[in-house]
């Protein structure tokens, strides 16, 4: 698991460290300069004639501070001021006299010669303001040159919490990011503008984000053995729970299908999908694994009783928005004492009927995608896009559920729970279907004893883990949803193996 901070929580755990744990900010820009040049050497980047654009902030002194470091290895390096001497941090004006100690070239204004590498150090994490004026000419010039590129910490015009560009953003091929990557270099387009990413230690205590849930954390694949539900020797299908998919309406078959397999590879032991009639023939063939019961209208008895014999629930993938689909959704939020996964049609209904949420005490998942976040919030899909974080945190401490937001950038959010932000997965997955395949393996998870948020998010991460195995043997174009989940046991596989 790994802390991906905003601006404002990095800031707190840079001065906890200068004043709690005592080491001075001069040592932490020390072994940030030095990392980052042992970062760039590690990527292959071309050193050997180097341009760092410094601010007048303690970013810029890390800059000034990599200058340096790169002369002593026997390096060209130079250095352009883009900021005002007036206003320089104590440590920056420390790093920049040190430079113009040692002889290193400073200078203000735009360079004529040609650079093996251009190293970002103007603005930090604390940027808050559109860039205007010079410096953003001087970030458009870094942009236009044909070298290397890479940031200190951040790209300059990225806005550490949201990713969003502030007016223009420095393009890297490489961000160093000091102790920890931060949010709005992994959420787009602030990722656009960040290349690839690498933390960094440099001596920033970061245990105090373990009390604070508004951090976002990410997992990586080495996580997914501590995380996957325990298989004991002593076990049967019982032991892994009994799934009640309620799922397909008439012509929906393929949604039944995708969702139930999905909860089988994740390792759920006994599925019952319950559907419209007309899907049953298609099932049986496609998943003689499963239970197949079906209805030809509403029969709140038979309902009542599955609810009664299930573990747990999914319902909504392909269900349809009729009148029979809303009965069956209001009598399961209703009674259902077991956890529920709500997905698609479900969220559609339950859009317009969010009372249903009011009395329900047992846990519950949603798993909407950014239109569907939309007709539940009553937010524009534009403005979730702009403050995703903070409106999935609002929408979780209105509603008593997990929220799965779906996106390329899918966050997981429970009060008093970290926000969950996956960074696996890839375009090939856009596909009809990959949205049933995620529910059946949060279902699946579930399934087996684990609580809402730690299924929800483990799922999330091991269904675009699946999705970069598909890429791998399908290629960007090709992958359907079933290849989603053939990748998925591929993925769990090489976990057992570990």
């Amino acid at each position: 698991m790994r802390y991906l901070p905003d601006g404002t929580q990095m800031k707190a755990a840079d001065r906890h460290t200068i004043e709690e744990t005592g080491i001075p900010s001069l040592v932490l820009m020390e072994r940030a300069a030095l990392k980052t040049v042992e970062t760039l050497q590690e990527y292959g980047m071309d050193l050997s004639k180097a341009l760092v654009v410094c601010g007048s902030g303690n970013n810029g002194g890390d800059g000034f501070a990599v200058a340096r470091l790169l002369t002593e290895e026997g390096e060209s390096a130079e250095v352009l001021f883009a900021g005002n001497e007036s206003s320089m941090s104590g440590e920056c004006r420390i790093q920049k006299k040190i430079v113009e100690n040692m002889g290193i070239k400073v200078f203000t204004d735009l360079p004529a010669g040609e650079y093996t590498v251009i190293i970002d150090a103007i603005f930090g994490v604390g940027l808050s303001r559109d860039i205007t004026g010079k410096y953003c000419d001087i970030i458009r010039w870094m942009n236009s040159q044909t070298c290397h590129k890479a940031a200190v910490d951040i790209p300059s015009g990225v806005c550490a919490r949201t990713g969003k560009i502030l007016g223009t953003a420095f393009r890297a091929d490489v961000t160093v990011s000091m102790a920890c990557v931060k949010l709005g270099c992994e959420l787009y387009p602030g990722k656009m503008c960040s290349g690839q990413t690498a933390a960094v230690p440099i001596g920033i205590d970061t245990a105090l984000f373990g009390a604070d849930e508004n951090v976002c954390i990410t997992y990586d694949r080495e996580d997914i053995p501590r995380l996957m539900p325990e298989r004991r020797a002593d076990s049967h299908k019982g032991s892994y729970g009994k799934v009640l998919m309620i799922t397909g309406s008439r012509g929906m078959a393929g949604a039944a299908c995708l969702s139930a397999r999905a909860a089988y590879a994740a390792g759920a032991g006994l599925v019952r999908i319950y559907t419209s009639e007309d899907n049953r023939t298609v099932l049986q063939q496609l998943l003689p694994e499963a239970v197949v019961t079906c209805y030809q209208k509403y029969d709140e008895a038979e309902l009542l009783s599955l609810l009664e014999w299930a573990d747990i629930v999914c319902i909504g993938c392909g269900l349809g928005t009729g009148t029979v689909s809303e009965q069956i959704l209001t009598c399961t939020l209703k009674y259902a004492e077991v956890p529920c996964i709500i997905d698609a049609d479900g969220l559609n209904i339950l859009s317009s009927r969010m009372e249903l949420f009011e009395n329900r005490k047992a846990p519950s998942v949603l798993t909407p995608h950014m239109k569907e976040m939309s007709r539940l919030t009553g937010y524009p899909v534009s403005e979730i896009a702009g403050r995703r974080v903070e409106i999935i945190t609002e929408a979780a401490g209105r509603y008593p559920a997990v929220w799965v937001l779906k996106d390329s950038r899918t966050l997981v959010k429970s009060t008093g729970r970290h926000t969950f932000l996956n960074l696996a997965g890839n375009p090939a997955m856009a596909k009809a279907g990959a949205g049933d395949v995620l529910a059946g393996v949060i279902t699946g998870l579930l399934a087996q004893g684990m609580e809402a948020y730690d299924g929800a998010a483990l799922g999330v991460f091991i269904h675009a883990c699946g999705g970069d195995e598909a890429r791998g043997c399908k290629g960007d174009y090709s992958v359907l949803a079933r290849d989603i989940i053939s990748g998925i046991e591929r993925c769990i596989t090489r976990t057992e193996e570990i």
